[in-house]
């Protein structure tokens, strides 16, 4: 007898193909392969029942799993026809070789776990991100139940031992297989699990043992932080479910833009417009820092575009490594229309200065004489 083809090789898929991947494969090569639409191949029968058979076994996840795990050997007696589900058939077959290599199925227990993560997205101003401070939140999450402390029972009652596994979340089956007959360990449908019931559950949480709250919190914003910084706040996720650890919070940190400043790390950059006069004859201007206004010297013969560096005016390093610096650029505003007066002013600043109004223009037609021979 010839052996059987890889089920994922039959539909010409990977092993890590998610389920959309599978259908879409399968439905591609049974409309290719169709008896009706292949009457002269006699292959056709037999090549859609082989696409027919693997796809039954990698679209149901459980099949999918004991194949993956046992390969053809756990499909061994299964009824690949239409009439019929034989997942309930082998259900047991994955127990049965925990027995054999030791291994044991886990269930779902009362034990402790751990509460889920949350994610807030804090919006500040520039200021407020510069200089930190405190700032309140109030967030929605899953807590204990007050009254009953998570417990799921009524104030004053305590749950019960389940019944039916007698505490243990989980009952035995005897399963008859090829091999013989073994006991095969399901979760308790009652406890689902969970080892107790609760028959007489809190009024205020409905038995679960958790309710949603809404808590205002209060944050630590450190001086510089910037946009998508995190903050983590140990402990003030949600609650774990059966008195399990909470989870974190974490901050994360968008801050609106500047009207003056432009941040890069923790130094700041900013314009600052002066006149032609200012910046040919020089002056002492203001000019704004995130503390206020600090005195600035112009020297004369100022070009437009030069930065000054004023020291630790920036922003404190999120590291704790002192403060940045603050770069002001010089922007020189060119009168647009000038008066008869100005203009008559200008000219006999140009006659007066003669070539040497501008010595790089100079320099540059002298390059020119010298390069073309004029």
């Amino acid at each position: 007898m010839a052996a059987k083809k890889d089920y994922y090789e039959v539909l010409g898929i990977n092993r890590d193909a998610e389920q959309e991947e599978i259908k879409k494969a399968y439905r591609k090569l049974t409309r290719q392969h169709h008896p009706d639409k292949n009457p002269d191949d006699p292959q056709a029968a037999e090549k859609f029942k082989e696409l027919t058979e693997a796809y039954k076994v990698l679209s149901d996840p459980h099949k999918r799993a004991q194949y993956d795990r046992y390969g053809h050997a756990g499909m061994e007696g299964a009824d690949f026809g239409d009439h019929g589900d034989f997942s309930q058939d082998f259900s047991g077959f994955e127990d049965i070789f925990d027995m054999f290599f030791g291994g044991r199925r886990s269930r779902t227990s009362r034990r402790p776990r751990r509460g889920a993560d949350l994610q807030y997205q804090m919006n500040l101003k520039f200021e407020e991100a510069a200089f930190g401070g405190e700032k309140e939140i109030n967030i929605p999450r899953v807590e204990n139940c007050p009254d009953c402390g998570g417990s799921g029972a009524q104030p004053g009652s305590q749950p019960e031992t389940c019944p039916q596994c007698g505490g243990r979340g989980e009952v035995s089956y005897r399963h008859q297989t090829a091999f013989g007959n073994f006991v095969q360990a399901r979760t308790c449908e009652r406890c689902r699990g969970e080892g107790q019931i609760i028959t007489d559950p809190c009024k205020t949480c409905n038995g679960q043992g958790q309710v949603r709250r809404q808590r205002n919190l209060k944050v630590n914003i450190p001086p510089g932080v910037d946009t998508g910084h995190k903050l983590r706040m140990a402990g003030e996720g949600e609650a774990g479910p059966n008195n399990g650890p909470p989870g974190d919070l974490y901050i994360v940190i968008e801050v609106e833009p500047h009207s003056i400043f432009q941040r890069e790390g923790s130094n700041l950059y900013c314009e600052v417009p002066i006149s032609i006069v200012q910046a040919i004859m020089g002056d002492e201007i203001k000019v704004p820092t995130l503390e206020g206004k600090v005195s600035l010297k112009i020297p004369p013969g100022t070009q437009p575009g030069r930065k000054f560096r004023l020291k630790n005016k920036g922003l404190q390093n999120i590291q704790g490594y002192g403060r940045g610096d603050l770069y002001v650029q010089a922007k020189v505003i060119i009168p647009e229309n000038i008066n008869g007066k100005q203009k008559e002013l200008l000219e006999e600043f140009a006659r007066i200065s003669g070539d040497e109004i501008n010595p790089e223009q100079k320099s540059f037609l002298k390059k020119v004489r010298d390069a073309f021979g004029v």
